[in-house]
């Protein structure tokens, strides 16, 4: 029998692949030329951009945001020299493999167009440097107020342009509220005057309940700058002789579905809190009990350090550390990382008798003062901005027929909200646990011109950090 067939088809096998093998050694070669051409072009252009990550929205509304740019290779450790803002504001620079990211340590300001320029990027094996640059846009700012009214109260979110106002939660009778970055809650008092924290979206929606340590009530509500964290004080209802929780600070994340609340009890100390203030980008607090003691905490109460003693909390600025406290003699910036403290500068021109103060970032304050004439007040509000070397610049007087209530900076700082009762005679306080009077005024300026920007119907805008008083 012949073999010629089975021979013939062996060898043509044969040769197909050798060819197979010599076109995919081929193919091999060429792609790993093109990849080593590829890598070498790379490194002799210096890093590009392949990507920039930033949330315009979470930039406004928060301290903490980042923008990140991604690029072609690893990178060389970036100097926070090497990095330009405009406008200017506060950042921190981290770079990490073929990644850096600027974080902007206070929230941007609303409708403004940032560039982020980083100039003399070079990759970690060396070669040329280049520059990466980023322009983005803000949205315009959204925040919440509330008004209430003869049969109902409501909460609306609203821009600053004052004709968006959307109501987003509805109850008969609403004490307070806060705003977290995903969340609203509300302190309310029931049908059966209970005391009722309710938690929903941003948007009213999905409504659930704290579950209280037990009926009694609810003030001095706050939340965080950042994360889902609140807190509130909380007194039995039927305390009296016999004892009971009476202003006990406890705290509660939004982000956990049990919603259960945690009291703040340092060791040793009075557990009855006169006021508190979370501590900006951190989850500790700064609190004062009845008896005078000032206390550094961690969420828990745990980790407590003495501060001293003092009389009342002014404030602690957002994107800071400092808080301003005052003593039994006089007002002091106290640094919470070192406990290291400096007198408050005084204002000059000097003003009136003081009625608030509040920190700005910048080392300055807002203060309220009563305006005298020969040494007698005239029953007007002076409120103005002090320089960090005490320079103050009037920006607001109220009218002796107004009353301010309270004055609170927005989170960027560059907006001041100026709670006014106007016909201060004539305009009666309700009967809430935390009482208001019945006609009340946010009004809000723009803190770098002067100019009044909107005057809105409501009270509590969520920029606050504490209730009115």
């Amino acid at each position: 029998m012949s073999t010629d067939g089975p021979t013939r088809r062996a060898q043509t096998r044969s040769r197909r692949g050798r060819a197979f093998a010599a076109s995919f050694g081929l193919v091999v070669g060429v792609l790993a030329v093109l990849s080593l051409i590829g890598a070498v072009i790379t490194v002799i252009q210096g890093p590009r951009v392949s990507s920039v990550q930033v949330d315009a929205e979470a930039a406004v509304a928060a301290s903490g945001s980042r923008l990140i740019f991604t690029t072609s290779q690893s990178l060389a450790e970036v100097d926070p020299a090497q990095v330009t803002v405009e406008p200017a504001t506060p950042f921190a620079v981290d770079t990490s493999g073929r990644s850096v990211g600027i974080r902007f340590t206070l929230p941007l300001w609303d409708e403004t167009e940032y560039t982020v320029r980083i100039d003399g990027v070079t990759g970690v094996g060396g070669g040329p440097d280049a520059s990466l640059e980023h322009t983005f846009r803000t949205p315009a700012t959204q925040t919440h107020l509330l008004q209430r009214g003869a049969d109902e109260d409501v909460v609306f979110s609203t821009d600053l342009g004052g004709e968006n106002g959307v109501p987003v939660f509805r109850h008969p009778h609403i004490e307070d509220f806060r705003t977290t970055a995903g969340h609203l809650i509300v302190s309310v008092r029931t049908d059966d005057d209970r005391a009722a924290l309710i938690v929903t979206d941003l948007d009213g929606g999905n409504a659930r309940e704290v579950e209280l340590p037990g009926d009694g009530f609810v003030s001095a509500l706050q939340s965080a700058d950042r994360g889902e964290l609140v807190g509130f004080v909380f007194s039995d209802a039927d305390l009296g002789a016999d004892g009971g929780r009476e202003s006990e600070l406890f705290t509660v994340s939004l982000a956990d579905d049990a919603l259960e609340p945690r009291a703040v009890a340092p060791s040793g100390a009075d557990p009855r809190v006169a006021e508190w203030r979370f501590v900006p980008d951190t989850d500790s607090i700064l609190l004062l009990s009845f008896d005078g003691s000032l206390l550094l905490t961690g969420s828990e109460g745990e980790n407590a350090t003495s501060l001293g003693n003092a009389l009342s909390i002014q404030g602690i600025a957002r994107g800071s550390s400092v808080a301003v406290v005052e003593r039994l003699e006089s007002l002091v910036a106290i640094d919470l990382t070192d406990a290291g403290e400096e007198p408050v500068v005084d204002a000059e021109p000097s003003l009136g008798p003081l009625d608030s103060l509040t920190p700005l970032p910048d080392g300055g304050t807002i203060r309220s003062a009563a305006v005298l004439e020969d040494d007698v007040p005239t029953g007007e509000t002076a409120i103005a901005v002090v320089a960090p070397d005490g320079a103050s610049e009037v920006v607001y007087q109220a009218a002796s027929t107004e009353a301010v209530l309270q004055t609170c900076v927005s989170p960027s700082a560059r907006y001041l909200s100026v709670l006014v009762a106007p016909d201060v005679v004539d305009n009666r306080y309700d009967t809430y646990l935390l009482p208001l009077p019945e006609r009340l005024e946010t009004r809000v300026l723009d803190l770098t011109t002067g100019d009044e920007v909107v005057a809105l119907a409501g009270s509590s805008i969520s920029w606050c950090q504490t209730p009115p008083q």
